[in-house]
Parts: structure tokens; C-alpha cells; sequence
């Protein structure tokens, strides 16, 4: 068979297929990546399950229930009631060095772009656990939710501002941390497990929620788990660029494409060279002596003489009769 010459289009095919293989491998920072993914989904349970005691337990649903009653009697000057899902959580069992009660307090965000370190604001780590979250969703998607592990050491550019809005648009998310009541799809499917009552319209950091010394180490569990999922997530896929960067060194230098296919051999990967080909027309049609033989051909003679013609209409008649 034809030695067939590597071109761009055929480096991408193998480089795609081996990267794919390298994302599905079972290592050991893949299962480190999903089991922290499961163990979020405990936490979750586990912390929205006590928010809502201990939210309860500060607006007790019969005082809800009333305050309703008379916003629909009485209107706007009765409207106190709100639903939320982050919240700051407080307890006062500790004392300073006088004997004084302390206070300890942090914002807790149960949404899917809560924030992972108890700021009201930031949001960026929250769209760095949504995006490790949602993975599979998002690749079906065709979006690229690793962007944020790859450019963990680049400052914000265009291609990762690219990827990013394209992952966020996919996610259902609307604008800033302030327009949350407007996301859709996969965010507000999320978001609306989570909403509570709470009375008062104002912003959360005015209503410091009582509770425990326990329930406040659980609401912190919960959401220390959520910054473990990016932080696997991270290390999975370094590994993954790792191997990826060499690969592409490796696919550059080869001048063949069967050193590409003796490569993937060799990491246990079956590539079908005839495949690769039927898919890649350049490839197929210009370095396959064959095939370029036959194209070339096909190029000449397209003027015929008019005896030329004369014959061929002859032996077309021929060959009617």
C-alpha cells in the first residue's frame, strides 16, 4: 500500500481520536474527578436538607403563610416575603480573648454559580464548578467546559473569553450575579431545587440566619466539597494537556500517516487507516500515488478534433444497434 503523506487535516483526526481516548481512559485523577462530582451530590442533600430546618426555624412556614394571607389582602405594603437560595449563616458559640461572644458568619450559595469561598460577589470560581459539574452535558453541547483548567494559568483572552460565554450561554445563564431570576434551562432547572422563604426583601448579607456550631461545619463541608470538584477536575485535565502536548510534538515530526497510526497502536489504540482516508479527501486524492495518477490523467485530452468526435458518435450509434 501507497505511503500516504500527513497533511493538518489528517494530524487533527489522529490527535482528536487519541484525546478522546486519553479523556475516557479510567486513571486514576478521572475517578478522583467523578468521585468528588458524587460526593457533591451528597453534600448537596445533606446542606440544602438543614438549610431548610434552619431557615424554617427562623421564618416558621405558619408566619409565611400569614404574611402572604395579608400581602393578599392588603397589597405591596405587605409584601415581605421573599424565596432566596444563598443565605448567611451565623453562630455565636465561641468568645474572643475578653469572654465576649463572638460571631461567625459566612455566605452560603446553593445556587449553580454560588460562590466556593463566602463572598456575596465573586462569581468566577462559581462558573468554575458549574462547568466541571455539567461536563457531559456541556461536551454534548459541543461546548468546551475544560477552558478553565486549560487556561488556569492565562490571564482572561479572547479564546477563553470565546469558550467560556459559549459554555455559559449552554448552561442557561443570564447576565451577572444579579440577574439570576433570568437564567433558563440547565441553571434554572438547578437553582429552583433550592429556594427557600425568607422575610424581609432585602439583601441577604442584612439577615444573618442563627445556627449552630455543627450545622454551620455542615453548610461548610458542603461547600468545600463543591471546590474539591475544581480542583480534580484541574488535575484531571492536566494530565490530559500533558500528554496532549507531546502528542502534538510527536504528530508534527511525522512525515507519514502510518508513523501516526504506529503510534496509536502502541498506546492500545485501534485507528482504521482505510477510514481516515475515506474521510479525508485532500489526503486521499493528492498523496496517494494512485489516486493523484488518476487525477492527473483525468486532466488531459479535454479538447477533442472534430474527427474525434465524429468517431466517438459513430461507435456510441454501434453500440445502440
Amino acid at each position: 500500500m501507497s505511503k500516504i503523506r500527513m497533511n493538518t487535516e489528517l494530524r487533527n483526526k489522529l490527535f482528536n481520536k487519541i484525546k478522546h481516548t486519553f479523556e475516557n481512559e479510567d486513571t486514576q485523577e478521572r475517578e478522583a474527578y467523578l468521585q468528588s462530582r458524587e460526593y457533591v451530590d451528597e453534600q448537596y442533600k445533606i446542606a440544602s436538607e438543614l438549610a431548610k430546618d434552619v431557615v424554617e426555624r427562623s421564618y416558621p412556614i405558619d408566619d409565611v403563610a400569614t404574611l402572604r394571607h395579608f400581602k393578599k389582602k392588603y397589597g405591596s405594603p405587605c409584601d415581605v416575603v421573599a424565596k432566596d437560595k444563598c443565605f448567611y449563616f451565623a453562630h455565636q458559640e465561641g468568645v474572643d480573648d475578653e469572654g465576649e461572644p463572638t460571631e461567625t458568619k459566612s455566605h452560603f450559595d446553593f445556587g449553580l454559580f454560588g460562590n466556593l469561598n463566602g463572598s456575596e460577589y465573586s462569581d468566577e470560581e462559581g462558573k468554575k464548578f458549574a462547568v466541571a459539574y455539567f461536563r457531559e452535558d456541556l461536551k454534548a453541547m459541543d461546548c468546551n467546559p475544560d477552558i478553565y483548567a486549560q487556561q488556569n494559568e492565562n490571564k482572561d483572552n479572547p479564546h477563553k473569553t470565546k469558550y467560556v460565554d459559549e459554555c455559559m450561554k449552554a448552561l442557561g445563564r443570564v447576565g451577572g450575579h444579579y440577574n439570576g431570576n433570568d437564567n433558563n434551562g440547565i441553571t434554572k432547572t438547578f437553582d429552583d431545587q433550592y429556594y427557600l422563604d425568607v422575610i424581609g426583601t432585602s439583601y441577604c448579607r442584612s439577615r444573618a440566619i442563627a445556627c449552630t456550631k455543627d450545622e454551620y461545619e455542615q453548610f461548610e463541608t458542603w461547600r468545600i466539597a463543591k471546590g474539591n470538584l475544581v480542583v480534580n477536575h484541574q488535575k484531571w485535565i492536566d494530565t490530559i494537556m500533558k500528554q496532549c502536548d507531546q502528542l502534538k510534538i510527536g504528530l508534527k515530526a511525522y512525515r507519514y500517516l502510518s508513523e501516526g497510526i504506529e503510534l496509536a497502536t502502541e498506546l492500545g489504540i485501534q485507528v482504521d487507516e482505510a477510514e481516515l482516508i475515506r474521510t479525508n479527501s485532500t489526503g486521499l486524492t493528492i498523496y496517494n500515488p494512485s489516486n493523484l495518477a488518476s487525477m492527473i490523467k483525468g486532466m488531459k485530452n479535454k479538447n477533442q478534433s472534430r474527427e474525434a468526435k465524429i468517431l466517438a458518435r459513430k461507435q456510441y450509434e454501434e453500440s445502440l444497434n
